[in-house]
């Protein structure tokens, strides 16, 4: 995506989002126009691999002196995490699953998707992560039916010494525990600390409406918050991003929330879905982590057809090194039977 196509979208997009642009920081200073144009994390072939059929969901920070990246592998059942690594964040070799299915627990049965680990939580820092307690603190979320995002699902914790092997923790949130636009399912979860608080974000699901209400779901991202990582208090105010008026980008979707601090700003990536059915990655940001007001523009778009993301462009995870900001995000090409799920990048200055 050019960066004059960017900036071409702006004033379609003021409308849309409802953004005010005397308040807006310089947004460009988030923009990465220049994609890599190719996967740089592809399903396994192996047809008993646990990512045979698709990788999802990138989670990117740094860790012993190189890059990290936790992703989710489908294997036709369900969801199972790996990590992978790489030097130079352009090309990733798996190091393997490191967080599998328990077929005798009855909410890991079928899925466990470690989603984030508590890191730096500045945007411009080198994405190290921290620990809590001596051991790295990471999310993850399950549905409980097999499938493909079946069922609704819960959000707990996880602890690790060596990333390798992950013990599960105390369920934070339940979608029964919610409120009305979260009762169909909890989804991805980012786990932010900051000054002793620990911010936990995370998009849900409403309840399937009906065909007189026009079918299918919405999607909106909330926070809840605990000191203690044991009573978690959802924000009265949730969801602190909604979906959008009729015709914006996130009319159906606004989720999978990617949060830092830039500076005294706090910044939400996510992805938002249209009426149309098309993905892409949104930005919102706010002077505190409970008021979010939404960008102008569309920070990644779907590609043109033949491309690895011409159907889906969304799903972001971001980090900076050597002064250019990484957007990660999961590519999607084909429907049905034929598509094709991988995890792709873009940057803020161009690949040479």
């Amino acid at each position: 995506m050019a960066a004059s196509r960017v900036v071409s979208r702006r004033g379609l997009l003021l409308g849309a989002l409802g953004a005010a642009r005397a308040e807006e920081p310089d947004l460009s200073r988030y923009e990465t126009p220049y994609k890599l144009g190719r996967l740089a994390l592809a399903a396994d072939p192996d047809p008993t691999a646990f990512d045979h059929r698709a990788v999802d969901c990138p989670f990117v920070f740094r860790y012993g002196g190189e890059f990290r990246m936790t992703y989710l592998g489908f294997d036709g059942t369900g969801y199972q995490t790996g990590l992978a690594a790489s030097s130079d964040l352009a090309t990733w070799r798996k190091l393997g699953c490191i967080l599998r299915r328990d077929p005798s627990s009855p909410i890991t049965r079928y899925n466990v998707a470690l989603n984030w680990i508590v890191r730096d939580s500045e945007l411009r820092s080198p994405g190290e992560l921290k620990k809590v307690k001596g051991r790295f603190l990471g999310v993850f979320h399950a549905y409980p039916n097999p499938g493909y995002e079946e069922g609704p699902a819960v959000i707990g914790l996880c602890r690790s010494g060596d990333l390798m092997k992950w013990d599960l923790g105390d369920i934070c949130l339940r979608p029964e525990d919610g409120a009305d636009w979260e009762r169909g399912g909890l989804y991805k979860p980012c786990l932010v600390e900051h000054d002793g608080v620990y911010y936990l974000f995370y998009n849900a699901k409403t309840r399937t409406f009906p065909k007189s209400e026009g079918g299918g779901w919405r999607e909106q991202t909330g926070v809840a918050t605990s000191t203690d990582l044991k009573a978690w208090k959802r924000f009265e105010g949730n969801p602190i991003v909604r979906n959008g008026p009729a015709g914006s980008p996130d009319e159906r979707f606004a989720s999978d929330p990617c949060v830092m601090l830039d500076g005294k700003r706090w910044v939400l990536f996510y992805f938002g879905l249209d009426a149309k059915g098309v993905a892409r990655d949104l930005l919102a940001y706010g002077d505190d982590p409970f008021h979010m007001k939404k960008a102008d523009r569309i920070l990644i778009d779907v590609g043109p057809p033949g491309s690895i993301d011409s159907t889906y462009a969304h799903k972001p995870s971001v980090i900076e090194h050597d002064g250019a900001l990484y957007h990660f995000y999961c590519a999607v090409s084909g429907r049905g039977p034929s598509e094709v799920r991988g995890i792709s990048l873009a940057r803020s200055r161009p690949w040479g």
